[in-house]
Parts: C-alpha cells; structure tokens; sequence
C-alpha cells in the first residue's frame, strides 16, 4: 500500500519505519504500535490504542498526534479508518478505575485492552514511552515513540481522537465544565467550574486539585 508522496514526504515516513523494519529483521511480521491518550487530565478516561500497519505502509501527514492541528490530526484520523488494511484496537479505561489503581497502572490497562481488540494477536510490540506493560509478547518501550514509529503516531491519532470524542459526548451531559474545550485538562475554565460546581463522576477524585476538595470538610 502505497500513495502518491512527495520526495520529502516518503523520506520523513520512512525515516519514521525504523523500528518496525528492525523488527521485521529479527523475523516478527505482526508489528503493533502502541500509545495513549489523556494521563494527564482531571477528568474523563485514560484510551489507548494499538496499530498493525501492512508492509511498506506510509501514511502521509502522519505524526505524533500533539504536533497536528485538531483539523489535520481529525482528517488523518478518518484516512486511517478507511484503509481496511489497518489493523487496529482501541482500549477506554473510566476515571473510577484511575481512581483505584492509579493512572500507570490504568495506562496499562488500556494498552492491554487495546491489543486483545486486534483482530490477530501481533508477535511484536512497539510502546511510547519509558515503560511497558506485563503481557506475554515481546517488545520495547521507545521514549517519543509517536515521534518515531509510524505506527505508533497512527495509534497516537486513533487514541487521542477517540478520546476527544468520548469528552464532546461527556460535554452534552455535563456542559458547565467546558469538556469540548479543554478535554478534561486542568486549564483555568476547568478549574472555575469544578471550584464552582465541585467535582462530577468523571472527575479523577484522586488527581489534585479533586482530591484536596474531596477531603475538605
């Protein structure tokens, strides 16, 4: 699978196959990405997603997902998910959970989940950051992963765009908290309101500044 890229666009998505090439020379075929979306809000779940791009596979305008415009990361998005060669599997760990086991431990989760949704079991794993989860397939964590491996910028997209999806719906039940906006990080609007309406079930009870409000008297 192949598009029409400009020189400049095929070097820069090739550069970006490092690590799945490296694998596919130790002999692994089914290479899975690996990355998440939202560790660091007051509220709404932690999502992640893992990606199993075909052979040769370069998708243009992929990239680490913060580095995309909204407009550019949703168009990409919806070209991914009309490219049936693409396998992909998304996992949605809730606030409660957070709450309960800490959002490492959630990021786990979710990442777990995430590849049982593959439709086969990938025989290699590639995961944003400094650390992987326990599972019985072999890996490596790469620090600034969804800057390096195509694969896992795709999972990067697919995970923070459903997550922005997932708080537009929560927006529509709670809608005094701005949650189409700032997507349940800690800006200042977000702050007024729980400060003003303290905090509702999506909130993470256990992240500051939810937490020093939950123990006040």
């Amino acid at each position: 699978m192949q598009e029409s890229l400009s020189a400049e666009e095929r070097q820069r998505l090739e550069s970006m196959m490092f690590f799945e090439a490296k694998a596919r020379k130790r002999g692994f075929k089914r290479i899975a990405g690996i990355d998440e979306a939202g560790r660091g809000p007051l509220a709404g779940p932690v999502v992640a997603a893992a990606c199993v791009l075909p052979d040769g596979a370069l998708i243009e305008g992929v990239n680490d997902s913060k580095k995309l415009l909204p407009s550019e990361r949703y168009k990409i998005f919806q070209k991914i998910l009309s490219i049936s060669e693409i396998d992909y599997g998304i996992g949605i760990i809730d606030a409660l959970i957070v709450d309960e086991i800490n959002i490492l431990q959630a990021t786990f989760q979710a990442m777990l989940a995430a590849v049982y949704c593959l439709s086969k079991k990938p025989d290699y794993l590639l995961i944003d950051g400094n650390k992987k989860p326990v599972i019985d397939i072999p890996g490596e964590a790469i620090v600034s992963g969804d800057s390096l491996s195509q694969s896992i910028a795709i999972a990067s997209i697919i995970a923070k765009e459903t997550r922005d999806q997932l708080m537009n719906v929560f927006h529509e039940e709670w809608p005094e908290y701005g949650f189409n906006k700032h997507k349940g990080y800690g800006t200042k609007s977000h702050l007024l309101a729980i400060k003003k309406y303290g905090p509702c079930p999506i909130h993470r009870k256990s992240f500051e500044p939810i937490k020093s409000l939950e123990c006040s008297p």
